[in-house]
């Protein structure tokens, strides 16, 4: 029913597709003509020899300019966004905006890919989390700071969310589908074993709730604390912050340097010395059915988990080591806008993400499909702040923003991000020695940092 960001459909497994060190990984300096007779990167012109894909135009719409949007959503997240779209079109009478769904996020890079190798694309785009950056590299993407006014800029959004979108000083996708990780657990089973509803703010406090949790009963057996899953990389995240480290810092590797060894040698405790965690196919399932006690998910399966769960869900920001609420990695997606031979069509397709962030526009996203309200106003109007009345846990999720940052460079690459799972998965999984893990995976990431370094460095660099 929902499109989420961390599926098995998801960024985190475009392994092969996304695990770029640049455009020509992909094949797409060829088809973009980098260096060539192009205009460069600091300009929305047009780009001779492309066109658009072939977009189907209700005869109310006929005359106007065409754009088509590809759109990583299915389900009720795509219907969502096609009667915002319908909006858009009955509010104007110049822009036609059409939606098309391409399935989830692994399905739109293979087929933006293909449709830059052929020549026919479409007019917007919506990357997950970094993935814009390899287009960005490859010369297909129009910078959209020239559109920005009083009205419409990086300052009407949330600001942890704008970085994300910018490259040498200069904005190229701007926030949309956003999220974080967000900690869940059964409130009905935590007053069950006595314990405080308000469930814990740390892995050690929780880890003490833990040894009451398990002396309940479910479908028979021992309640389950809490399910882990072999592509945890994006939680991962947030307990090396929570432990004071990083996995990496500009062009430098630290996974080696103590905080994820002393995460990982705790959460290899707390599996499988204390019995507390273990690896599941499908945690939230596990949790929505009553198997598992707590879970971590993203803030944009809350509708979801709520609509499953016949318990009573509480959330939590995600689990600190020391203190609560450490940094949070961000989820989800923004827009970006394809160049192509029009900038007629460029200049409409911007129309169309300044339409986007109006803040009833935003709200009615949110509200609709479980992302975050990513545009400020939109968080302070009185149906948003009514529903967080109604149903507090969305209150959790919008306060747990001040804590999301931009995750570390190394993270930016399905490569290294697929490493980082594998080497959790030997802990989590397996009991491997924590410190053997960390000593090889710092090796692999540094060998992956030399491959990337150069994209990160032009990503920082502050431009002209």
């Amino acid at each position: 029913m929902f499109d989420f960001l961390h599926t098995n459909t998801s960024r985190r497994s475009m392994l092969e597709l996304m695990g770029f060190a640049g455009a020509a990984s992909l094949g797409l300096s060829g088809c973009v003509g980098v260096g060539g007779n192009d205009s460069d990167t600091s300009t929305s012109g047009a780009r001779k020899g492309f066109r658009q894909a072939p977009v189907k135009v209700p005869a109310k719409y006929k005359g106007r300019t065409k754009v088509l949007f590809w759109a990583p959503f299915t389900g009720i997240n795509f219907q969502v966004l096609s009667s915002l779209l319908t909006k858009f079109n009955d509010s104007q009478k110049d822009i036609y905006a059409g939606a098309e769904s391409v399935g989830g996020y692994a399905d739109l890079a293979q087929k933006f890919t293909a449709a830059l190798q052929a020549k026919e694309v479409p007019d917007i785009v919506c990357f997950p989390e970094h993935r814009w950056i390899q287009y960005w590299q490859a010369e297909a993407l129009a910078p959209l700071d020239k559109y920005f006014d009083d009205d419409w800029s990086t300052k009407v959004y949330m600001e942890q969310f704008v970085a994300e979108g910018q490259a040498q000083g200069k904005t190229f996708q701007v926030p949309f589908a956003r999220s974080t990780p967000l900690f869940y657990y059964n409130k009905t089973r935590f007053k069950e074993a006595g314990l405080p509803e308000q469930g814990p703010g740390t892995w050690p406090e929780f880890a003490e709730m833990a040894a009451d949790l398990v002396r309940l009963k479910a479908a028979g057996k021992a309640l389950k604390v809490f399910p882990f899953k072999n592509d945890d990389e994006w939680y991962g995240q947030a307990h090396i912050w929570a432990w004071g480290g990083r996995f990496s810092e500009g062009t430098k590797v630290l996974v080696d340097q103590g905080p994820m060894l002393e995460w990982l040698t705790w959460k290899n405790k707390f599996i499988h010395r204390d019995n507390f965690g273990y690896v599941a196919k499908s945690p939230v399932t596990d949790f929505t059915t009553g198997i598992s006690a707590a879970t971590h998910a993203s803030t944009a399966t809350l509708a979801q988990i709520l609509h499953d769960a016949k318990f009573d869900v509480g959330t939590h920001f995600m689990l600190g080591k020391a203190s609560p609420g450490p940094k949070v990695p961000i989820g989800g997606s923004g827009l970006a806008v394809v160049r192509a031979e029009s900038t007629d069509r460029q200049d409409a397709a911007a129309k169309v993400l300044r339409f986007m962030a109006e803040p009833e526009v935003c709200a009615t996203w949110h509200l609709g499909t479980g992302y975050l309200p990513i545009v400020k106003k939109a968080a302070e109007l009185s149906n948003v702040q009514a529903n967080v009345k109604k149903i507090p846990n969305y209150g959790v999720a919008l306060d747990q923003v001040k804590n999301a940052k931009q995750s570390d460079t190394i993270t930016w690459f399905d490569s290294p991000v697929d490493d980082i799972n594998r080497a959790m998965g030997l802990v989590y999984g397996d009991g491997k020695d924590p410190r053997t893990v960390v000593a090889d995976l710092q090796k692999q990431l540094d060998a992956k940092m030399a491959k990337y370094k150069d994209t990160i460095s032009n990503v920082m660099a502050k431009g002209n």
